[in-house]
């Protein structure tokens, strides 16, 4: 073992969890290319799950974040008025909400992506006067309280010590996990004065459940929910966290529907390097928020700032939703070709560049987890998601190079490959 390693081994809390499943040290990285402390580079799959959308070390941004370090600029200032925040929010209405049409008011949470739910699940609840909200199965909002109470799986629920209230679950899409379907049962609860289910203040709901297995609503299911919320005087709120900020090829999720949702949370990418950032909008009739009562020490991290508004030009200028479109039509030509011939019980699933392998149909349990310890053990981090943990998640920064996006394909199919002879 590495000194490194050991220190943070004695030292660290035992609920660190990637490094468990990745156990070497990193030292340095460059886009879509990790090193360890030997100098052994791994693809990355991973991409900060979704808060590395521009690569590790992107040039431009970084040269913009070092420039304003270097002139002794304002780094933490609460929510005060500040240059660095008037110049995210100018480029972000003037490049990404107003060409969409959209008109929300921003409101900065604090430095991740569940202080963002925590702000809509008390707004929505302040503005309609109820407490009740509905999630869906397979969703994941967060590991804060609230959040967490509208996060399925058991082991994030397991770790509250109490009980988590005031939230109804239905099924996500029916035909992904059940035959139900979940908006004719959503509007029977809704309208059914022996439901037993108190009226909504909000739905909250991901686009694509990324954590859940990588289930991607259709259109058409989306555009009903949102006409039930809005017929029913019920807010949507979209949860875009880990597939915003042009993950599936638009830089919000909702795009592709149509949808405007009432509230929408931003984090993970919206930082631009990795740097903690976490955004609420709001329908502008819906904040009425009095000061501070809600906030956050770092709510105004001006470095954060700095390299949001440089993300969002380099999104714009050199087209990352349409590299992403293209991309992701890449990965989904070579696992169908690749892949999914191997056997009939592998699955591919996804949009854009985000894309679950689900393994879910072997009578194999583990097997989805040693083909990600011999991705890893070939050069390629990789994590996996869904129930019982079966789907591999495609999941690399939006910058990758062909040459490396290639590179992790072939890493996943000969781990799979293996793993299957090994299995005859």
């Amino acid at each position: 073992m590495s000194d490194l390693k050991k220190i943070i081994e004695d030292n660290e809390s035992q609920v660190r969890s990637y490094c468990r499943k990745f156990p070497v040290v990193f030292a340095t990285a460059k886009n879509s290319t990790i090193y360890d402390e030997q100098g052994n580079a791994y693809v990355d799959f991973l991409a900060g799950c979704g808060a590395l959308n521009y690569g590790h070390n992107n040039g431009e941004i970084k040269s913009e974040v070092i420039d304003y370090l270097l002139k002794d600029n304002i780094s933490h200032a609460m929510d005060m008025y500040t240059v660095a925040k008037a110049d995210f929010l100018k480029t972000f209405k003037e490049k990404i909400l107003d060409p969409k049409g959209l008109a929300y008011k921003v409101m900065f949470c604090g430095s991740t992506g569940t202080n963002a739910v925590e702000a809509a699940l008390k707004l929505a609840r302040k503005n309609t006067k109820r407490s009740n909200v509905i999630a869906f199965m397979g969703a994941f909002h967060g590991m804060t309280l609230g959040s967490l109470a509208l996060t399925t799986d058991r082991t994030s629920r397991d770790g509250a010590g109490v009980s988590l209230d005031n939230v109804t679950f239905i099924p996500y899409e029916s035909g992904f996990h059940t035959k139900l379907d979940s908006l004719d049962y959503l509007e029977t609860i809704i309208h059914d004065d022996h439901s037993g289910v108190e009226k909504p203040a909000a739905v909250f709901v991901e686009t694509v459940q990324a954590e859940g297995g990588i289930y991607v609503a259709s259109i058409e299911w989306l555009k009903r929910l949102e006409k039930i919320c809005h017929d029913n005087d019920i807010l949507l709120v979209v949860d875009d966290i880990q597939v915003g900020c042009s993950r599936t090829g638009t830089f919000f999720s909702f795009e592709r529907a149509g949808l405007k949702p009432d509230m929408v949370t931003l984090s993970k990418s919206i930082g631009g390097y990795g740097f903690p950032m976490s955004l609420l909008l709001i329908r502008e009739d819906l904040d009425i928020w009095k000061p501070a009562e809600h906030n956050g020490t770092f709510r105004g991290n001006q470095v954060a700032f700095v390299a949001a508004k440089k993300a969002i030009e380099f999104n714009v200028e050199h087209d990352i939703s349409g590299e992403t479109i293209r991309k992701g039509a890449l990965v989904k030509e070579y696992v169908e070709k690749e892949i999914l011939p191997m056997d009939s019980r592998i699955s591919l699933r996804g949009i854009g560049l985000i894309w679950g392998i689900d393994f879910g149909k072997f009578d194999d349990p583990d097997l989805s987890h040693r083909i990600a310890d011999r991705c890893f053990d070939k050069g390629l981090i990789i994590e996996r998601a869904g129930r019982k943990d079966a789907v591999l998640k495609i999941l690399p920064p939006l910058t990758i190079i062909e040459h490396e996006l290639f590179k992790g394909l072939d890493i996943i199919r000969e781990s799979i490959e293996e793993e299957l002879d090994k299995n005859i």
